[in-house]
């Protein structure tokens, strides 16, 4: 019998009893970041723009920021960015997370060898 397994780590930062930022959320802001739009990302995440909106406000008061920089209007200068605090909490995120899947893959690997 060949066994199909495979590890999966969440890795979360928590800012506040009700506020965690992982994986989803670091997708959603580099999306809104690469889009320069909150709607579009959502649309293209499949979430609603309501929760997307809660979950952003309750992150930078949870860690005292900005996240983004919100320019309202419709026009071509309207949109949403990264600020600079938030594109470089997001890139920490990342490189925590690779730290974190780095070396539970090679002990999962070690104590699992059928899986690989």
């Amino acid at each position: 019998m060949i066994l199909r397994m495979r590890l999966r780590v969440k890795c979360w930062v928590v800012l506040s009893e009700d506020v965690k930022f992982g994986e989803g959320r670091a997708e959603l802001l580099e999306l809104i970041d690469r889009l320069g739009s909150i709607k579009q990302a959502v649309v293209r995440l499949g979430m609603s723009y309501r929760s997307a909106w809660g979950y952003i406000e309750a992150l930078e008061e949870a860690a005292g920021f900005e996240f983004l920089k919100r320019t309202p209007g419709g026009g071509a200068r309207s949109g949403a960015r990264l600020t600079i605090k938030g594109r470089a909490f997001v890139a920490r995120y990342r490189r925590l997370a690779k730290t974190v899947d780095g070396p539970a893959q090679a002990g999962f690997e070690r104590i699992f060898p059928e899986s690989t």
